[in-house]
């Protein structure tokens, strides 16, 4: 999923767009461009802000919102995503996080659902990257839990 378009949840498009407007015309953006709290409160639930390590590479949850909490099943803030058996460095979501790191470059995704929600089709997130000078620091994570329709 490579443009702004195929992304349904309007939380996504708000959170990306959010981004965009601290970047400017910068290549990236610094976390301390940004107040959440303040400036977009209602996409807060729906956010994760990582710690960015590097040699080796690693992530640190610092933030995460209610809504993602949720659906974790367990509260991992402080934790290192390679302590989480099924986040390491050989699954999904971290390959999309290595690759925004790597690039200096936002992308959009749609991880599989793994969870205890069996209606959920699918989840729909953006990784956008802020730092200085081209080196990726922290990672703005807004997501969104898309659920199947029910039949009437």
């Amino acid at each position: 999923m490579d443009k702004i378009e195929s992304v349904q949840s309007e939380i996504v498009r708000a959170g990306h767009a959010y981004w965009l407007a601290g970047k400017g015309e910068r290549a990236l953006p610094q976390r301390s461009d940004f107040d959440p709290p303040l400036e977009i409160p209602r996409l807060i639930p729906n956010m994760i802000i990582f710690d960015v390590l590097h040699e080796p590479l690693d992530f640190v949850y610092r933030l995460i919102g209610s809504s993602v909490r949720a659906h974790l099943m367990q509260d991992l803030t402080g934790v290192r995503m390679s302590d989480v058996a099924y986040q390491r460095a050989d699954s999904v979501v971290w390959s999309h996080q290595a690759w925004v790191v790597e690039h200096a470059s936002p992308r959009l995704v749609r991880p599989p659902y793994v969870g205890p929600h069996k209606d959920f089709l699918f989840i729909e997130a953006a990784i956008l990257p802020c730092g200085k000078d081209a080196r990726v620091d922290k990672l703005l994570v807004f997501v969104d839990f898309v659920r199947a329709l029910r039949p009437r």
